[in-house]
């Protein structure tokens, strides 16, 4: 077994290990979620974690964990006899992105289940993880419904299998610790919400720390077993302390006064519902353990609202999580009473002033040091068209801002990046057919969860059963098979799988022409609102995203597919405009974007958005051209919609001409909006299949 990196080498990070820490102390603080960029220690702190859990007793021979003073009633491995048991090390369960519903929660034998009545129970890694840490590397990868099983069995302290009337229940306490990288895609706030605290980690910028990093690395790698010899006495003190944190922690007071800062904060930030108040008080109480206090004092509450709060401020997926602390300062001070965050004079029990532990001496809220090294770790917005006047046509827009001009060191034709109109809620445009893609929310899709349309043989393992056509297969056999009794003779053949209909993701994959003659600039101001307003719309979809846009005399790649919209959504806003408009180079450049994406993930079907007017101009026979690489898509049956930004009294309809040829439909950006049309989704053409 791979010696893990020490705890107490991991260099810097103090906020990460404090909230891990805190964690271990009070596993009802409610989990951890790390946030940060790829490189930065996250699964590295996580993993050491492990070893400075204490033991835990168990009983001999339960699969789940119970405690020999106090088993489960409930267990399916008992009853059990209270008992002195067995020690062993905390578990550390590691929960993979691919992992099934059957492996988190476990799975019946629906056969035995069926004809015997037996709860034949396999455990799953919820019931490994009992009284232990569950681990969940990029959680945000991870299906959604994964993640509401997990974060509801963390909420409850039980996990329950239920398979067609028979069920299974089994205490699931565990210290839940997510991983992930924002840049590969958002949770959903609601899930956010579910994790108790939540960190921000990057990658120092001091070249000493840097070093000290690279030094301790390279020393683990050389030896592990040697490396963590040497630290063993930092770990034993930790391992320690979070031992004497817990005893402590039923002892530690909440008095009146930091429990109003605690609601304070909590109003003043605006943060939806109660769960954040109770978070705050459980983490202020953990970090007063911690310290080795029985009060609580006005500095838990501030460190207690930077760990519990930021991830619980975001207003939408675009904004980025954070909290004002001089905000925070101010609203502590306002609903303090001047000792330091204790019950108010007039309460029966407030300590003196002198009693107060020091605050800096060795029972201070931070994790003990790294040892001797330190810590780790122009134009006028009314001008014509930047290629000359050949791509105008446009009526400049009047009353322009000032920003409209030419941007600083831009290119000729070059205009700098328009604001984002406000973003709204869109009509909902899906992907025709039936697909059997990642879950999601567009469009239809054979999956795992949804309303019941048949039954089949399974293919592998029993996911799902349809009782009845299960009966009805297995009912001709009866007598054949010898039976007797009041049971249903059932064999493995006589099994039906459930097939389900569901919702998937798509690749919503943007074409944005950023040309001359969209460069007005309430015209684009109006155009990316729009992509915002999609972009966020597939956000809440589950979708991936893609950014392909043209301008010039070629197309780019702005973003390839990702599941982050957030990086999406920096892109789009810096997007400058100017110069011809290669239309069939966008449309050719989209066409090898999913050939690409098709090879790497197969099952997920794309929906093509095209944001243009409809204009071609640059190079020879611009038209013919686009009009080519437009029946690529048709030919391959490739879902596409044209959002036709053509505006004025005077239209050529050129974006619907385009959206012919393409397969697909055309709706202007007023049509766009969910309270202006209906009937958008029936009006997309093609069955979603990827071009070959």
């Amino acid at each position: 077994m791979t010696t893990p990196f020490p705890f107490t080498a991991v260099v810097g990070q103090d906020d990460l290990r404090l909230a891990l820490l805190l964690n271990a102390v009070s596993p009802a603080v409610g989990g951890v979620l790390v946030r940060g960029e790829k490189g930065t220690a996250k699964s590295t702190a996580v993993r050491a974690l492990s070893a400075l859990v204490p033991e835990v007793a168990v009983v001999a021979g339960c699969r789940f964990s119970c405690a020999p003073g106090a088993p489960d009633p409930a267990c399916p491995d008992g009853p059990h006899e209270a008992g002195t048991g067995t020690r062993r090390p905390a578990r550390m369960v590691e929960l993979p992105v691919g992992a099934s519903e059957d492996r988190l929660v476990g799975a019946l034998d629906i056969e035995r289940a069926l004809a015997e009545g037996v709860k034949a129970f396999e455990p799953g890694l919820l019931a490994d993880a009992h009284r232990g840490i569950l681990y969940v590397d990029e959680v945000n990868l991870l299906h959604d419904h994964l993640v509401d099983l997990l974060l509801d069995a963390a909420a409850m302290g039980a996990s329950y299998v239920e398979r067609e009337g028979v069920s299974v229940r089994h205490a699931a306490r565990f210290l839940l610790v997510g991983t992930m990288n924002p840049e590969e895609g958002e949770l959903r706030p609601q899930l956010l919400d579910r994790f108790g605290l939540t960190v921000e980690v990057a990658a120092s910028r001091e070249p000493d720390q840097r070093v000290e990093v690279v030094r301790r690395r390279l020393a683990y790698d050389d030896d592990p077993d040697g490396f963590a010899a040497r630290w063993s006495g930092e770990e034993s003190a930790v391992r320690a302390r979070i031992a004497a944190a817990r005893e402590l922690l039923p002892s530690v007071r909440l008095g009146d006064g930091p429990l109003r800062q605690i609601a304070a904060t909590c109003a003043a930030f605006e943060v939806d519902g109660m769960r954040a108040d109770i978070v705050m008080a459980r983490t202020a109480t953990a970090l007063a353990a911690w310290a080795g206090r029985t009060e609580v004092l006005a500095e838990d509450v501030r460190q207690a609202a930077l760990l519990a709060l930021p991830h619980r401020r975001r207003r939408n997926p675009f904004d980025a999580p954070g909290l004002d602390e001089d905000r925070l300062d101010e609203t502590l001070e306002e609903f303090g009473d001047g000792s330091g965050g204790q019950d108010t004079p007039d309460a029966p029990d407030t300590p003196d002033d002198d009693t107060d532990p020091d605050p800096d001496g060795p029972g201070g809220g931070r994790p003990p040091a790294d040892g001797p090294e330190g810590p780790e770790g122009g134009e006028s917005p009314d001008s014509g068209e930047g290629d000359g006047g050949q791509d105008s046509g446009e009526v400049p827009a009047q009353g322009e801002p000032a920003e409209g001009g030419r941007a600083p060191g831009a290119g000729a034709g070059e205009r700098a990046p328009a604001r984002a109109a406000e973003p709204f809620r869109t009509k909902v445009l899906s992907v025709p057919g039936l697909g059997e893609g990642a879950a999601g929310r567009r469009s239809r899709a054979r999956t795992e969860h949804g309303r019941t349309t048949g039954s089949r043989r399974p293919r592998g393992a029993l996911t799902k059963l349809h009782l009845s056509a299960t009966v009805r297969a297995a009912a001709p056999h009866q007598r054949a098979r010898g039976r007797s009794g009041p049971g249903l003779v059932v064999r493995r053949d006589d099994l039906r799988q459930a097939t389900r209909e569901g919702r998937e993701g798509n690749l919503v994959l943007f074409v944005v022409d950023a040309s001359g003659s969209m460069a007005a600039r309430q015209r684009m101001s109006a155009v990316k609102g729009a992509v915002l307003s999609l972009l966020l719309d597939a956000y809440q979809r589950r979708d991936k995203v893609g950014l392909v846009t043209f301008r010039g005399s070629a197309a780019e790649v702005a973003l390839p597919p990702t599941s982050s919209v957030d990086a999406a959504a920096v892109r789009l806003e810096s997007l400058p405009t100017g110069g011809r408009t290669p239309l069939a180079a966008g449309l050719l450049r989209a066409h090898e974007v999913l050939r690409v994406e098709r090879l790497r993930d197969p099952a997920r079907r794309a929906l093509v958005v095209v944001v243009t007017d409809g204009r071609a101009t640059g190079g020879p026979e611009p038209v013919v051209l686009a009009g080519r690489a437009a029946r690529l898509f048709a030919a391959g049956r490739i879902a596409s919609v044209v959002v036709d930004c053509e505006s004025g009294p005077v239209r050529l309809g050129l974006a619907g001409r385009l959206a012919g040829e393409l397969g697909g439909t055309a709706v202007t950006l007023d049509e766009l909006r969910a309270d202006s049309i209906a009937g958008l989704v029936r009006d997309v053409q093609g069955d979603g299949r990827r071009a070959a």
